[in-house]
């Protein structure tokens, strides 16, 4: 795990090594463990890296570059089968000298070319610089576990892991009106646009060719390619469990102290389920606590950690994090209205006094189909729905903000310059191109097309990498990506259960109790706050002086939102949450 960074000039421009370090300097977090940059004045490219040492600790450090200096590699992530490429290598004559996962990146291109990516089991964001043809690769892993962002201007093309390193180089950064925009129906700023004008994220599963003449994207998997399967639930049972048991084994390759987060609900208590029959000794497992019990997860992981005799750390914090908002927002990048992030910032705090590494369950809701939303959205009613009409229902069942809100809330000014206050745009071309899935295959592609890589991806990576520690996710195992997607979506969500075949695959490993137990999101009570001790907080954030200068909205509307939820007349929790969550992005990337 590390965070990358770099340019390549098309043009003549002129970076300084004090850019190139500063661009490092501001996501250390992400790799505190060393810095490595290759610098090449002539070709007018550069690569750096902040590196978390996980693997080959002594020899790990990057760049790679290939004997002949004509390659240079670079990567933040890791390759969970590198142990296997290197073997397959080596008998090509492709030899590893270390045993760094990112060396089998090198070799594996000096064998394959950019073609080679399939082999990869990882997660990963890759830069790739090719002297002989002079072209910059930059590539990200199948569903953006590992971010990966870039800007073209005037001929300068620079990337990094995080946006506060790109903007190190850039001398104006601009608000994405845009991007406002569809933050307020996504409740996040779906990929590829950013928050900032001109910054762009590598979509998954896809890289980038950068040449002196070009800039050409290529998709090298895709999702939608997978066929549904028709078999026994008795198979999919034993193929559910086969793959997920690989996945996290060898997830468990790291030369440093691990560990994994543990809520007790079915998705982490399965991962620590058979990390327990893997390792030889109890495994660490992480989990925060509050006083109010509706919030309160802590029961169940105790349970969980019990019954797996794991080595159980448990810390009790105050439900109020908001004064955490800020630091998030920064490491971030951008606004997220989701409040989660904030208790992982403290369980990945708490794990990091421990472990540099951890495992997650996280991607399992949006492959099986584990949250609410599916199951109050899905009726008997929905099959028998146009392709239109379900479309346009299922966006507005993930929105927040819809139209006509939108159209009332944006100011005069905004409104002229967001072109279309519509965002189907956003959501018809991936509901094209699943139109061979079932309707609840076709809902969880959507999701896992901008929900994970816009959103459930960033909390893990960012909050981790905030304190320095690597989230693994199994259930991300691209055999898992293909499994979930051939499997039939009734067996996703029946009879008004969710992940219904899942939970059945995983009782005898984690018990009833574990598998069924009522969901619980990872949250805090906040919008009873926004009444109470946040008031002053929400008047601040939404109707200061310092916010209504900026002409983003149409602050009567917003007091009245606002006016509305105090009284207890609505409850627009989630609309003032994204309000001010984009007020304290203002606030960290422009005010200071």
């Amino acid at each position: 795990m590390c965070g990358i960074y770099g340019y390549f000039d098309c043009g003549k421009n002129t970076i300084s090594t004090t850019v190139l370090d500063q661009m490092g300097d501001v996501i250390e977090h992400r790799g505190p463990d060393g810095r490595g940059q290759y610098y090449d004045t002539e070709a007018r490219v550069a690569l750096g890296n902040q590196r978390l040492a996980i693997l080959d600790v002594e020899h790990g450090q990057q760049p790679f570059l290939s004997d002949d200096k004509n390659i240079v590699v670079v990567q933040n992530g890791e390759i969970f089968n590198h142990i296997e490429v290197a073997k397959e290598l080596s008998a090509d004559g492709y030899h590893c000298k270390t045993s760094c996962d990112t060396e089998v990146i090198l070799r594996l291109y000096e064998r394959d070319g950019i073609e080679g990516l399939p082999i990869l089991n990882g997660m990963f964001a890759i830069a790739i610089y090719d002297k002989n043809i002079d072209a910059l690769f930059l590539i990200r892993d199948r569903v953006g576990e590992k971010p990966l962002h870039f800007s073209h201007a005037n001929g300068l093309l620079l990337f990094s892991s995080e946006i506060k390193s790109i903007l190190q180089a850039i001398n104006k950064k601009t608000p994405n009106l845009e991007a406002i925009n569809q933050f307020l129906t996504f409740n996040y700023v779906p990929p590829p646009l950013t928050m900032f004008e001109g910054i762009f994220h590598v979509m998954p599963g896809t890289y980038l060719k950068i040449t002196k003449d070009s800039i050409e994207e290529f998709t090298w998997y895709d999702l939608s390619k997978i066929e549904i399967n028709e078999q026994s639930e008795s198979k999919w049972i034993e193929d559910f469990n086969s793959v997920l048991d690989d996945a996290v084994r060898i997830r468990l390759r790291s030369d440093v102290p691990f560990g994994a987060f543990l809520s007790g609900g079915v998705d982490s208590s399965s991962v620590v389920g058979l990390m327990s029959k893997h390792l030889p000794m109890p495994v660490n497992t992480f989990c925060i606590g509050f006083n109010d019990q509706k919030y309160d997860e802590s029961p169940f992981a105790a349970a969980a950690a019990k019954r797996f005799n794991t080595c159980h750390m448990m810390e009790k914090v105050e439900e109020n994090m908001t004064s955490l908002w800020p630091t998030a927002t920064y490491h971030c990048d951008q606004p997220h209205g989701d409040v989660s992030f904030l208790p992982t910032f403290k369980v990945a705090q708490l794990a990091a006094k421990k472990v540099k590494m951890v495992l997650t369950g996280d991607g399992a809701d949006e492959l099986f189909a584990g949250y609410d939303k599916y199951r109050d959205f899905f009726g008997e009613d929905t099959d028998m729905l146009s392709d239109y009409d379900f479309q346009v229902r299922y966006l507005d069942n993930i929105s927040l903000f819809n139209e006509d809100s939108k159209s009332k809330l944006l100011s005069k000014k905004s409104k002229k310059r967001i072109k279309d206050l519509s965002v189907f745009n956003v959501v018809k071309p991936l509901f094209d191109k699943s139109k061979s899935m079932d309707r609840i295959n076709q809902a969880l592609y959507i999701d896992s097309m901008l929900l994970l890589p816009g959103n459930n991806l960033v909390k893990p990576d960012r909050m981790g990498m905030a304190v320095s520690i690597e989230n693994r996710a199994p259930f991300l195992d691209y055999r898992m990506l293909s499994l979930a997607f051939s499997m039939p979506g009734n067996l996703k969500l029946k009879n008004g259960t969710t992940k219904y075949l899942y939970k059945k695959a995983v009782t005898p490993l984690i018990g009833e109790n574990l598998s069924y137990r009522k969901k619980q999101m990872f949250t805090v009570p906040i919008g009873e706050w926004f009444k109470t001790d946040l008031a002053e907080m929400c008047k601040d954030l939404l109707l200061s002086k310092k916010t209504k200068q900026r002409g983003i909205f149409n602050y009567e509307y917003v007091a009245s939102i606002l006016e509305s939820h105090q009284n207890g007349n609505e409850n627009n929790t989630r609309e003032i949450r994204a309000l001010m969550a984009i007020e304290i992005w203002f606030r960290e990337f422009f005010d200071k």
